[in-house]
């Protein structure tokens, strides 16, 4: 059995960048962009473009993943570098807009019958955010009696919000300053 060749760096580079491209065309366009803008503003053939992704649902979940990976890099750096005090806020608003930012992705591959459970996801990155939430709660920035569950429930529900209710900017920021305010103590 062969391995698979690494991709060669310029591959690499073109994959990157039209992977960039393709969420902001999402974001932009909506379920109706195209994968041709998405090779135009990677400044790639759409040829490239399908080398890479043969199918608008293979660049739609290759998105997902990229989405992921993000968001997990997101709370790895928060829990190396962030201030306890506002990492867990840092990392809710971040998450609650990347999922807004995505909605239309969502959309597409719900339409191509690929159904993306916003649950399981989140669910995954329980440990990080229960370190984030441990670490706020250390320094008396979160109440101390606020459990991990609540906080995965109010997260869940804040993406599930930005994404199948297609909350604007100022609603989330809204949404998410009244959850804040409950995870803090008071006075």
């Amino acid at each position: 059995m062969e391995k698979a060749r690494p991709m060669r760096a310029d591959a690499q580079r073109n994959r990157a960048r039209i992977l960039a491209a393709a969420e902001e065309v999402f974001a932009d366009g909506g379920p109706h962009a195209s994968t041709e803008e998405v090779a135009r503003r990677a400044g790639v053939a759409v040829g490239t473009v399908f080398r890479h992704f043969p199918t608008k649902a293979d660049l739609l979940q290759a998105l997902m993943k990229r989405l992921l990976q993000q968001v997990t890099d997101d709370a790895a750096d928060l829990i190396a570098h962030g201030d306890p005090a506002t990492a867990l806020f840092d990392f809710f608003a971040r998450l609650v807009e990347r999922t807004a930012a995505n909605r239309t992705v969502v959309i597409l591959l719900a339409a191509e019958g690929m159904e993306v459970p916003i649950t399981g996801p989140i669910g995954s990155l329980g440990d990080a955010v229960g370190e984030l939430l441990a670490r706020g709660q250390d320094i008396g920035a979160i109440r101390p009696e606020i459990r991990l569950d609540e906080t995965m429930a109010l997260l869940t529900s804040a993406c599930q919000g930005a994404l199948q209710g297609g909350w604007d900017h100022d609603l989330r920021r809204r949404t998410l300053d009244i959850m804040f305010a409950g995870l803090r103590p008071s006075g």
